[in-house]
């Protein structure tokens, strides 16, 4: 966890300062993308969302020790007085200026991450070079959500109509040959807005889409880590998600790549058989 715990430093060193994370993940080894994805999962929040709700929780701290609330806006980062006072009521419930008076403060304490040994775990993968491929199917944005059943992904299988279904049929000539879950165009948020990611649910083909009704992400050459996993849904699923992030990732000679998330499932029994598929290249370049 120790480069999580550096970015934290980073972030508690700069909270006035237009924040870039490029030179951190360059100094880790790690490509920004792998940083701030590794951070989302394990935090459970976007890294814009921590340095939000930091900025925010400083800044409360700021007011009650006397600053002006001009002064403590453009301090972190605000274009308007009006655009701080907005973001702060939303975060705090009360206006800067009733905080500056009543001395009320509201905490964001600084996170601190740390590896809980529980014993050892046998965690199943392999790696394998997929060439480009096409992912076809129905797309939606929906909210990042870490556990649970996501309602906006069961509307989105809800809304498949039998023709969407019959087309990803006729296209999916690649395995796993069945419907699969595909993330992508992770948000990192705005100030007053949750972050949302791309879902398509649909087939792996190598064939070119011909439906309107359809929609395609052609996904380049890459090398893949591939996680087998079984038992309870989404549980299972989810917790193999988590140990990826949290175990794998962190003790292995990969870091991830830029491309959809995939994963599917084969139900059919209270144990359902699911895999994920993250793409990753080697930090040994």
């Amino acid at each position: 966890m120790q480069p999580l715990n550096q970015l934290i430093d980073f972030v508690e060193a700069h909270l006035t300062d237009d924040l870039s994370f490029a030179a951190v993940a360059r100094q880790q080894g790690v490509s920004e993308y792998h940083l701030r994805r590794t951070f989302s999962f394990i935090a459970g929040m976007t890294l814009h969302d921590y340095v939000r709700q930091r900025r925010l929780a400083v800044a409360n701290g700021d007011l009650v020790n006397g600053q002006s609330v001009t002064t403590v806006a453009f301090k972190y980062g605000y274009q308007s007085v009006e655009g701080f006072s907005r973001a702060f009521r939303e975060w705090s419930g009360h206006l800067p200026s009733e905080v500056r008076q009543s001395g009320l403060q509201k905490a964001f304490p600084k996170l601190l991450f740390h590896i809980e040994i529980k014993g050892g775990i046998p965690m199943n993968f392999k790696i394998e070079q997929k060439p480009t491929f096409n992912l076809v199917g129905v797309t939606e944005r929906v909210p990042i959500q870490f556990s649970g059943e996501n309602p906006a992904i069961q509307a989105l299988a809800q809304s498949i109509t039998p023709a969407q279904r019959a087309h990803m049929h006729a296209l999916g000539d690649l395995y796993p040959h069945q419907v699969l879950n595909a993330s992508y165009a992770f948000d990192e948020g705005r100030l007053d807005e949750q972050g949302q990611l791309t879902q398509m649910i649909g087939f792996a083909t190598t064939k070119e889409n011909p439906y309107a009704d359809l929609n395609q992400v052609t996904v380049p050459s890459h090398t893949w880590a591939i996680f087998p996993n079984k038992g309870p849904f989404p549980q299972q699923l989810q917790e193999t998600w988590g140990r990826i992030y949290s175990e794998w990732l962190p003790a292995s000679d990969y870091e991830l790549v830029e491309a959809p998330e995939i994963s599917f499932s084969q139900f059919g029994s209270a144990d359902v058989a699911s895999e994920i598929w993250i793409a990753v290249t080697s930090k040994k370049k």
